[in-house]
């Protein structure tokens, strides 16, 4: 991993805007700036792993948090009883274009099908 700060860590630092959903003391929830739903809103945690993979393998109750976290802000933007998806892109051909893991909280309408159906 690169030395370089990640946007997200800029933005947990207050040096770029963004529309904060939740925080605590480990995560760091904002809505996105490109939405792909009428609620999404990123789970960052303060710390930085690459991925989610690598953010289970170093610190599982860190993951825990993110989850509880995505939980939360599911709660606060009233889908937690509607239904809500959770996703991790991890690397390049999954889409994630920021290596600071960090989970998608989707909802607010109806999602269509996930993943390819044969």
């Amino acid at each position: 991993m690169s030395d370089a700060e990640t946007l997200f860590e800029r933005i947990i630092a207050g040096e770029l805007p963004s529309d904060v959903v939740y925080q605590d003391e480990t995560t760091f929830a904002f809505r996105d700036i490109n939405p792909q739903a009428r609620v999404h809103v990123l789970v960052v945690p303060r710390k930085r792993y690459r991925n989610v993979a690598e953010l289970a393998d170093a610190d599982p109750q860190l993951l825990a948090d993110v989850i509880a976290t995505a939980a939360k802000v599911a709660e606060l933007e009233g889908i937690s009883g509607t239904g809500y998806r959770v996703v991790f892109n991890t690397d390049q051909d999954a889409g994630q274009t920021v290596f600071h893991v960090h989970a998608h909280v989707l909802g607010g309408e109806q999602l269509g099908l996930f993943g390819r159906y044969n």
